[in-house]
């Protein structure tokens, strides 16, 4: 199975988690400037800025062809403890890429709210949640 992760951060924390996330299945972690190519599954990571995603983020998602992205799962970190999901579903529904309906949301710091986060703690469960879902995968 080909597995890839593609991140968009601004502060840094969505960038540690997928760092977490690529580490733990043993494949980089790159930034949404990279393009994704034969994927089986692309761990897709991004954040909530002002209720929605960047830009960037809706461009990048905008381009995935299903011939290069089988199923994307979905990974967000946000000061306001919001996924980002259901934004990254609507980029995609007319696409026939799938989404995975599990997705990981973790708390990331933002000024005074979450401090220190993501934590140890935090990068330990972005783990166990890639690695169960490429398990669960495997036994289908």
């Amino acid at each position: 199975m080909n597995i890839q992760v593609r991140y968009y951060s601004r502060g840094g924390n969505t960038k540690k988690v997928a760092e977490a996330i690529a580490e733990e299945l043993g494949v980089e972690a790159l930034n949404i400037t990279n393009p994704v190519e034969g994927a089986d599954l692309l761990f897709l990571g991004n954040s909530m800025y002002a209720f929605t995603i960047d830009k960037n983020v809706k461009k990048f998602v905008g381009e995935l062809k299903v011939e290069n992205t089988k199923e994307i799962v979905n990974f967000s970190t946000s000061a306001s403890d919001s996924s980002t999901h259901k934004k990254v579903n609507k980029c995609i529904k007319d696409k026939n890429i799938k989404l995975n309906e599990k997705h990981l949301s973790i708390p990331g710091e933002f000024l005074k709210m979450n401090k220190g986060r993501p934590n140890e703690e935090d990068l330990k469960a972005a783990k166990k949640f890639a690695r169960e879902i490429v398990d669960s995968l495997a036994k289908e």
